[in-house]
This record gives structure tokens, sequence and C-alpha cells, in this order.
């Protein structure tokens, strides 16, 4: 029997943000070269989005490529930009008929020509879709961001449009690149590394954490369910005391 007979309908998370970790070391252990794991690692994302709809999920954001990507050798990082290419001209007609929303954040602006006409093609293609939004983190990292947020606001101080002291914290993630979206209820990691590394650090302040010794490309439906049914056995408290709940 599958474990998503198991999972209560009605104590879904609401998003759901995964770190895609383990694509190389999955292919090493085969005696691969780490292309060989990001292609696998295509697969599982397919997966993982079919059974995120099958969820009712309604938000699942996936950290793709994080700006330290930019660092690794160029042959990966144009292996790796030439597969979000291919996978997403592949993957938007089943987006469109299971009513799938893209959307990315990131600094877009730093990806190939290419890479980006396609993906911003997909998300004004899947728009109007009201389903599972899907949100890449594309060329992201949370200091990054943080530091843009930061000097958009201080430009609105320059410019008179806000005072210092009346700065809250819905004022700050309305200069986030996730404004709009709710910040994620459960964070997965797979690949057995215990860290946040530099992704959704503002946005995941309250989020449970789950974290997997799974390598990516392992990682595929029921892998999904089962940390959908180990975060509905914790108690989200937020500051409170059990008996306040």
């Amino acid at each position: 029997m599958s474990l998503i007979e198991k999972i209560d309908r009605n104590r879904m998370p609401q998003h759901v943000a995964i770190i895609m970790d383990g694509n190389g070391r999955w292919a090493k252990s085969r005696g691969k070269d780490r292309s060989f794991g990001h292609m696998e690692g295509v697969v599982s994302v397919r997966k993982v989005v079919e059974a995120a709809t099958e969820l009712g999920l309604k938000y699942l954001t996936l950290y793709t490529f994080s700006t330290e990507n930019w660092s690794r050798p160029d042959e990966e990082v144009q292996a790796l930009m030439g597969l979000l290419v291919s996978a997403i001209h592949r993957e938007t007609p089943d987006l469109m008929k299971n009513n799938v929303r893209l959307l990315a954040i990131g600094d877009l602006s730093r990806l190939p020509a290419d890479a980006r006409t396609t993906l911003m093609q997909c998300i004004e293609e899947t728009s109007s879709n009201d389903g599972t939004t899907i949100v890449l983190a594309l060329s992201y990292s949370s200091r990054w961001e943080l530091v843009e947020a930061v000097k958009a606001l201080s430009a609105e101080v320059l410019e008179k449009k806000i005072i210092p002291n009346n700065i809250t914290e819905a004022m700050v993630s309305e200069h986030l690149t996730t404004r709009g979206i709710p910040d994620p209820d459960l964070l997965i990691r797979t690949g057995g590394e215990k860290r946040i590394s530099n992704f959704l650090m503002w946005q995941l302040s309250y989020a449970e954490l789950y974290f997997t010794d799974v390598y990516w490309p392992d990682f595929r439906e029921e892998e999904l369910y089962e940390a959908v049914l180990d975060y509905q056995c914790r108690e989200r408290r937020f500051g409170k005391t059990s008996e306040q709940l």
C-alpha cells in the first residue's frame, strides 16, 4: 500500500521546499559522471511534482541552482543549464495538462539567454493555472536576496517614502523575491547533509526540517509522502506552549 493512503489531507503543509542534494555522489557511487546524476535528478523532479499535484500541495519550491553553483566547473554549469532548457521544453505540456503554475526566484539575469527565455516563456504560458505552484530557485541565495531587500528599503528611506523606525517584518517580506508566496511549512533536504545552505533563511524561520540520507535521484513519490507523514506527526507551536494550541 502506498504511504499516500496514510496522509491526512486536512493537515497538509501548504508549502514544501526541497534542497535537492546528492546527484553527484549518487552518480559517483555508480561509477558514472556527475552529469548522469543530474539527468536522473530531473526524473525525480518530475515524479515529485506529480506527487505534489496528487496531494493537492499548493506550493513546492525546488532549490535548483544556487549562486554558489556558478563557481563549479564550466562544463558542469553548461550541462546543468542545458538540462534546464530541455527539461522545461519537455515538461511544459504536462504542467499545462496538470494545471501547474511555474514561478522562479533568484538573480535570473545571470542565466544564459536561452535558459532565461525558455524559463520566462513557460512562466507566461502557465501563469493562469491555479493548481500546484512550482517555484524554481535559480541563481538564488538567501544572503543575495536579503542584501537586495536592504538596498531597496534603503532607497525608499532616502526617497523619504518610509521611515526606518516604521520598517516591519511584513515590509521586509514584501521586498523579497518570494513576496506573495507563503513561507514554507516543511523543508526537505536529501543527500544526508544537515544544513540550510543559504536557502530561504528568512522564510524558513518556523518551518519543520526533514533530513534524509536518500540521494535526490532516489527520492521519488513515496519518499515525499514519508516526509509529509513525518511533518504531520509534529506539533507546531510557533513559540506557544502545547496547552495554548
